[in-house]
């Protein structure tokens, strides 16, 4: 954390709470407005009452475990990937606005820190996939649908998942 810190710049604590899904979608509902769980929030201080405070990141270990299987790297590195994110967003980068120059950074960061593909990266890469495999099953004649769809629906379990709310 303190490395990914220094490469964004970052100055203060940043305090991780590693808790479940149930209270990541509590924290999501009530401050986001958004009822269901995430990976990751980031909580910048407010009006900076606390000195050399950078924020909190919440991170749901429920769904941490569940990319690190379906990834095939450990629960440990997909913390390590969120905590990254989560920084990122406390150094006031945002993926929903800035035209992926917070996807970029996060890859970058990812090589230097040696962790595996960047969690905006593989969001998109899902995202392209879902969207694939839409597209085909609005054009593809029913007999072809069924025998892919059954090993779209292999790989979607192994690979792919919807997200979500950052």
């Amino acid at each position: 954390m303190a490395r990914a810190k220094r490469m964004v710049r970052l100055r203060g604590t940043v305090n991780v709470l590693v808790t479940t899904s149930r209270e990541l979608r509590i924290l999501n509902s009530r401050f986001r407005g958004l009822d269901k769980a995430t990976d990751v929030l980031s909580f910048p201080p407010i009006f900076d009452l606390v000195p050399d405070f950078a924020g909190d990141v919440a991170i749901s270990a429920d769904i941490a475990a569940q990319n690190a299987r379906r990834l095939g790297h450990s629960a440990a590195v997909e913390i390590k990937i969120l905590a990254l994110h989560g920084v990122l967003h406390l150094a006031g980068y945002d993926h929903e606005r800035d035209a992926g120059e917070m996807g970029r950074k996060e890859a970058h960061l990812r090589k230097r820190l040696g962790l595996p593909v960047a969690l905006i990266a593989r969001n998109a890469e899902d995202s392209t996939r879902n969207s694939l495999a839409a597209n085909y099953a609005k054009v593809a004649p029913s007999s072809q649908r069924k025998v892919k769809s059954a090993t779209a629906g292999r790989s979607a379990a192994t690979k792919g998942r919807s997200r979500r709310s950052r």
